[in-house]
């Protein structure tokens, strides 16, 4: 086993130590059947090792855009899907499966990256239109940008659905369990693009955890504590932008978690921000992790949608914190 995460970590240049270390532990004993060792060493370095990096980015970047949309609105139970990222997503994914499905079907060498790709700038066109609609006279107006948002979520929705009603039999399955959500099919190349954006939100968004703090007294006293709260707005709108449209277009739409994560933390561990950003990100990734293990083994040996599991685990909190609000 050690011979086997020390190949995983150091790469192609740890096979010399690979053979090493194996020869060392025939010598002391251990029998080790080489297309085994070498079996393992291919299923958890081309595997379950990018698919647990997967699901902790995906994780922590949903928990960090719910922190920052929740301190833009100044409301706990805000969601990033309300800036339109996520439908604005699905659209694109939609556009990407159904418009090559019309055209003869995505090409195998660049099919999955034209399919990220569209559900990328999708989620960046979509929010980028509701922050647009919410700007008047050089201020930006969260109330309307929020019912900008949900506008634009419904029609991009109504947008997917009749995508939907044209696709074909197996058009219509790829698209169905896309929207789901899945860390299924994980690799490599598909990781380093998330890795990078998710790496940059975890890293910036924690630079303005004071700015944070004192929007959560109102925008006019943040102005007077010397914050540039038009600037803030832009930069969590920006980074919930890439964040969230980043995971989308690598894991397909996985719901909760930046709704459910950011509030269980702020239970926990109050609302200063700058415990709640880096708290936030531990425990998304560690709920996602949880619930990709649920997904895999709960009907094995076949595999749920991690959206649905996801589903299951924050709507059942979500209805308990509306229910411990009216107590």
């Amino acid at each position: 086993m050690l011979a086997i995460w020390l190949s995983l970590a150091l790469g192609p240049v740890s096979l010399p130590l690979f053979d090493t270390l194996r020869a060392a532990l025939r010598l002391i004993g251990l029998p080790i059947a080489p297309d085994g060792l070498e079996q393992a060493e291919l299923i958890l370095g081309q595997i379950r090792l990018p698919r647990t990096l997967l699901g902790l980015a995906v994780g922590g970047v949903l928990a960090l855009s719910g922190v920052a949309m929740q301190g833009l609105f100044r409301n706990p139970l805000a969601d990033p899907g309300l800036v339109g990222v996520s439908s604005g997503a699905a659209l694109g994914a939609a556009i990407a499966i159904v418009g090559g499905s019309v055209f003869g079907g995505l090409p195998e060498s660049f099919g999955p990256y034209l399919l990220s790709v569209c559900a990328f700038l999708g989620g960046l066109g979509v929010t980028a239109l509701v922050y647009r609609l919410g700007r008047r006279n050089g201020q930006t107006n969260v109330a309307t940008m929020l019912l900008a948002g949900i506008a634009l979520t419904a029609l991009a929705g109504s947008a997917v659905g009749l995508f939907t009603y044209l696709a074909d039999d197996a058009t219509l399955r790829t698209l169905t369990f896309w929207n789901l959500g899945s860390l299924n099919g994980a690799s490599y190349s598909r990781l380093w693009p998330l890795l990078l954006v998710s790496t940059g939100v975890a890293l910036w968004l924690p630079r303005r955890a004071k700015a944070l703090n004192a929007l959560l007294l109102g925008e006019s006293e943040a102005g007077h504590l010397g914050i540039d709260v038009e600037g803030l707005k832009r930069e969590l709108v920006f980074c919930t932008a890439l964040g969230v449209g980043a995971a989308v277009a690598a894991a397909g739409m996985i719901g909760f978690v930046g709704l459910v994560v950011p509030h269980l933390v702020r239970l926990l561990a109050g609302p200063d921000h700058r415990v709640l950003l880096p708290a936030s990100v531990l425990a998304g990734a560690s709920l996602l992790l949880f619930a990709d293990l649920v997904a895999r083994l709960a009907l094995a040996p076949a595999e749920l949608p991690i959206g649905i599991v996801t589903a299951f685990i924050g709507a059942p909190f979500f209805l308990y914190l509306l229910l411990r609000g009216r107590a």
